[in-house]
């Protein structure tokens, strides 16, 4: 199933995504999408309505250097155990969403990733089946990074915690095997003629999702709606004010941003 968060005429909801490319809705459900799903009988076009962010979280952990291809293109060495970091709650946007580029950075770069929503049981201290059994589902994300700050700071919370500098979505899909799917990312200014900035596969992973899933609960507590972003693959490059940032996971489908200078 794919779950969304949306705006419409009465207000903001949770709904299912149904249909194809021919012709997508969402119909409403008057619960969270990891609760039993109750379907109220509303439902609209998928153009009628503005998607958000797909799920409110506590937190959103990075994963760094967990593709080789991209440590190796930054000079660093892969790391022999994960690597995290934070993003604030307040980083997260949604689909068509801008990114806003700070004063403090002259270099702002995009990165794609596989990102994993976290279940209602949540995950603490769990092994690899208890991991597996956490997740609810997936969706796409964009560590948005200031790559001339995570260079001077001693950690990284002020190059990826910038307001707009997570964008998520456009929906969580569940029941699907992320084992190998590919990764790309597309930036431009044509909507038409976009760039291939980033193309990689998830069997590229240097620590499989379970391992992740599980390293993260031996630090801290995931909460439903948690998300981690699982590291991006090779190709990352700067964004300028005026591009359009897209990435898409096969199976999951499409995450589009505007970039745009901080007023």
């Amino acid at each position: 199933m794919r779950f969304a968060r949306f705006v419409h005429a009465g207000g903001v909801s949770f709904g299912v995504v149904e249909g194809d490319a021919s012709g997508l809705t969402v119909a409403e459900i008057g619960s969270l999408p990891f609760e039993e799903v109750r379907f109220t009988g509303q439902r609209w076009a998928l153009a009628d309505v503005r998607l958000l962010a797909p799920i409110f979280s506590s937190k959103v952990i990075g994963v760094g250097r967990n593709y080789a291809d991209h440590a190796a293109e930054l000079g660093n060495e892969v790391p022999k155990e994960p690597l995290i970091f934070i993003k604030p709650s307040t980083s997260v946007i949604g689909p068509n969403d801008a990114i806003r580029l700070p004063p403090q950075s002259q270099q702002v770069e995009e990165e794609a990733e596989l990102a994993v929503v976290i279940g209602a049981t949540g995950a603490r201290r769990v092994d690899r089946a208890g991991a597996e059994k956490a997740i609810f589902g997936y969706t796409i994300g964009n560590d948005v990074t200031a790559r001339d700050l995570q260079r001077s700071d001693p950690q990284w919370t002020r190059a990826k915690g910038f307001d707009s500098f997570c964008p998520i979505g456009p929906w969580i899909v569940t029941g699907l095997d992320v084992s190998d799917l590919e990764i790309r990312c597309e930036v431009g200014r044509n909507p038409d003629a976009m760039e291939v900035r980033q193309i990689g596969r998830t069997k590229d992973m240097v620590f499989d999702v379970p391992t992740l899933v599980s390293y993260v609960s031996h630090v801290m507590t995931l909460l439903p709606g948690d998300i981690i972003l699982t590291g991006t693959p090779a190709g990352v490059s700067e964004i300028t004010s005026g591009d359009t940032v897209s990435v898409s996971i096969q199976g999951i489908g499409e995450l589009r941003n505007p970039v745009v200078a901080l007023d």
